[in-house]
């Protein structure tokens, strides 16, 4: 869509859920839009969090989202923030074909010693000193990317803004909320701008084309943090309503947007290749009362096994 024309909307249910790639007609930014509904309910539901730490889950499960639209990738893109905090660790994961999920470690104890602190800087109250990683996983016979950069900032958004600055090859700004719909259930949402080559604008060459670029790239960063966290969380606000509500002075272009859902990569087959890793004596080691339970941390789903189930697979 530009400032005079606007692409057929997307079916209703195409609203919620998903990632919105787009690219500011200026040339000197793209982007992303997510918003997140019932997918990061799901991820509550399955170990019913605590205010401070389900806020700060879904949005380290939306910056993922955003961040893994920066690489080009086959496998799985994963956010892992690990601190010395009352929340000692939040992962967030995403496939290549939408497939989303995460969850946190955290003593409830010093959560409570908290009160409502954590709001004034969610990463030095909750989080504490650390690191945040990103790691592109694409299976076995392809070499790793791992980018990792100091928890620094009072907010997940300002840790990735020290990790775009330490970037060689990227430029960007993220913007990140979370919080209640009318019903109570959780939601999150954001935003990135990516700065894009400079040679992607039709310029010539000289400090007065390197100027109008940099201008281009600074009234991107404007307007996109002109947005703000009501509309990034209404499901009722169609992401290309939003878009052009901030860039259409600009205009700006939608591409395909990406649908995603909460959906757990654990099963039985794996749970089982695991526990055929430990020698048979050191199973009884693992057992809650008469069984070997395995819970997954990511969907809470716990795999039981009795003694005959375990001579089972050691046989098998």
């Amino acid at each position: 869509m530009d400032g005079d024309t606007a692409s057929p909307p997307l079916p209703p249910a195409a609203s919620d859920d998903l990632v919105q790639p787009f690219q500011v007609e200026n040339g000197a930014a793209r982007g992303r839009l997510v918003r997140l509904g019932p997918a990061v309910q799901t991820v509550i539901d399955g170990h019913q969090y605590p205010e401070p730490v389900a806020a700060l889950l879904t949005q380290a499960i939306a910056l993922s989202v955003l961040v893994a639209g920066i690489f080009k990738f086959d496998g799985v893109f994963s956010l892992q923030a690990k601190g010395d905090g009352p929340v000692s660790l939040l992962v967030a994961d995403l496939t290549s074909d939408g497939a989303l999920r995460g969850f946190a470690q955290f003593d409830q104890e010093a959560l409570d010693a908290l009160g409502d602190s954590w709001r004034d800087g969610p990463v030095p109250h909750l989080l504490g000193g650390g690191y945040l990683a990103f790691t592109v996983d694409q299976g076995p016979d392809t070499e790793s990317y791992q980018g990792i950069v100091d928890l620094t900032g009072a907010t997940l958004a300002d840790c990735a803004h020290n990790y775009f600055r330490q970037s060689d090859q990227f430029e960007g700004v993220v913007k990140l909320t979370s919080g209640f719909d009318v019903s109570g259930n959780w939601r999150a949402g954001g935003l990135l701008v990516q700065k894009m080559p400079p040679e992607g604008l039709a310029l010539q060459s000289g400090d007065a084309a390197d100027e109008e670029f940099e201008e281009a790239w600074r009234r991107a960063v404007v307007l996109m943090s002109s947005s703000r966290d009501e509309e990034l969380l209404d499901p009722a606000l169609h992401p290309h309503e939003l878009l052009f509500r901030l860039f259409h002075e600009d205009g700006v272009r939608v591409f395909d947007p990406v649908p995603l859902e909460m959906r757990c990569r654990c099963s039985a087959e794996r749970v089982e290749t695991m526990l055929k890793s430990f020698p048979r004596t050191e199973i009884e080691t693992l057992k809650v009362g008469d069984d070997v339970v395995v819970t997954c941390e990511f969907c809470g789903h716990d795999y039981v096994y009795d003694d005959e189930g375990i001579d089972q697979l050691y046989n098998s």
